[in-house]
């Protein structure tokens, strides 16, 4: 039996979609629970589009999200004469014929299936004409000859089997008239030279698969199995596009999603193994398999990402989220200083309350980050003199005590409380502001133990609240 051999294989054209990155986690999985291979194909034959920055932010996309693949990327481009080969061994045994119809009589040809509102089948007008006819000013495009009668069937590891009248495929071009190879040639030529075992993609190539496996029969090579997983879908139920907010990986990184969240969410989006919602890499590998994946498209959900990671930062190993955040900031916002990361350490539990995301947690931590208190207007409006009556008595009681602790925080702050005959936000809230320029926070004693006691001091006696 052959070693289960998979592939990603997306064209440079932009950057790496969403929908692809489930593609290649699939494939992974798949290629990894059967102690096979997994390969990256980089289909670069578009050189008009394609760009090096887009190879260089898939190959980085994958590597971020935990997804590594065998071997080298193999470069499409640079396996044209192979697929060039084959299209002249379809001609010379039959399979395939030169077609001189002009692009004037196949927009034509198209007008007329639109105007009678059927799909566009090529006429097969030069299928069987003698080559004798042809135009002396025309360059041929090559065609491969499609069944034309009975039907075919495809035995879907996903669909289950998948009928087709073979009628409806048409006599597609193999060969431009520049003579360069069109996708199906070259991924079915590719796929084979590769040893594929496992096609799995988009179920929106199902199409692709009923042609492709024609030039397999043709060409008289073993056919891998196919497997076509439904696509993603907005959550208004349309199909997600490279155009959508929140469509490239990109877009999650910045906000502060981690990869382990995003590959969990994209693991369980189409695919489900008992009621089990989170998994570790390793769980992922051992338990993924074709029969868990749906036949509906899935709804890519903001709110479910999210909800996945927070449970990520609460849960997850206190010195992993903060490189995590380290790397986070260094990228995105700003370098942490040495100094600033031993205080975020210690305060990690209370700052990561409330976090969905990386952003929310630098957010969280900014009163930690900034020297200066940048005010809210609206929040330093709630200073009144009562406030600052009480940030100066908090802070002659603040100065006398020798250990900084809820223990000794709290008898000071209901004493306050009782003289000036308020509550805990009327003491809480003038404090959090002073110390962080704003009322929304972690909680009054997780700030002040987070902060130290001399930083306390320091902007306690802030001029501006003074």
């Amino acid at each position: 039996m052959k070693k289960v051999a998979t592939r990603f294989a997306p064209s440079p054209t932009g950057a790496l979609h969403i929908g692809g990155v489930r593609t290649a986690l699939f494939n992974w999985l798949y290629s990894k629970n059967q102690k096979g291979n997994f390969y990256l194909r980089i289909e670069d034959t578009d050189k008009e589009r394609s760009k090096d920055e887009y190879k260089k932010q898939i190959i980085q996309s994958l590597k971020w999200i935990g997804i590594n693949h065998d071997g080298k990327e193999y470069i499409q481009s640079q396996k044209i004469d192979d697929h060039i080969k084959v299209a002249n061994e379809l001609l010379r045994n039959g399979y395939a014929y030169k077609c001189y119809c002009s692009n004037e009589e196949i927009e034509e040809q198209k007008k007329r299936a639109k105007q009678k509102k059927i799909p566009y089948v090529y006429d097969r007008k030069w299928r069987d004409k003698d080559q004798k006819e042809a135009p002396k000013d025309i360059k041929p495009v090559l065609r491969f000859k499609s069944k034309i009668e009975g039907k075919s069937i495809l035995k879907d590891l996903v669909q289950g089997n998948v009928e087709i009248e073979n009628s409806t495929i048409e006599d597609f071009v193999i060969l431009r008239n520049d003579g360069t190879p069109t996708y199906n040639l070259s991924a079915s030529v590719d796929d084979h030279q590769m040893n594929m075992t496992h096609i799995i993609r988009g179920d929106d190539h199902k199409i692709n698969t009923f042609k492709q496996i024609q030039i397999y029969e043709a060409m008289k090579w073993q056919l891998p199995s196919f497997a076509h997983i439904p696509l993603i879908h907005t959550i208004e139920g349309k199909k997600l596009s490279k155009r959508d907010k929140a469509s490239t990986l990109d877009d999650y990184s910045k906000i502060g999603i981690m990869p382990d969240a995003l590959r969990n969410y994209l693991l369980r989006l189409g695919w489900s193994f008992k009621d089990k919602e989170i998994f570790t890499l390793e769980e992922s590998i051992k338990y993924f398999n074709l029969e868990g994946i749906g036949k509906s498209p899935s709804k890519l959900d903001m709110s479910r990402i999210l909800s996945m990671n927070e449970h990520y930062i609460k849960n997850m190993d206190e010195n992993d989220l903060l490189n995590q955040f380290i790397n986070y900031s260094q990228i995105f916002k700003n370098e942490v200083e040495k100094e600033k990361k031993e205080k975020i350490k210690k305060s990690l539990t209370i700052l990561k309350n409330k976090a969905k995301t990386l952003e929310d947690l630098y957010n969280n931590c900014q009163y930690i980050l900034n020297e200066e208190v940048n005010f809210n207007k609206e929040d330093f409006a709630l200073i009144d003199d009562k406030a600052k009556k009480i940030i100066s008595e908090f802070y002659s009681k603040f100065k006398e005590i020798n250990k900084l602790d809820r223990e000794n925080l709290e008898p000071m702050v209901q004493d306050l409380i009782k003289s000036n005959e308020t509550n805990f936000k009327g003491v809480g809230q003038p404090l959090r502001i002073a110390l962080t320029g704003s009322k929304f926070g972690p909680g009054i004693y997780d700030i002040i133990i987070s902060l130290g006691k001399e930083e306390v001091e320091k902007r306690l006696t802030n001029k501006a609240i003074s």
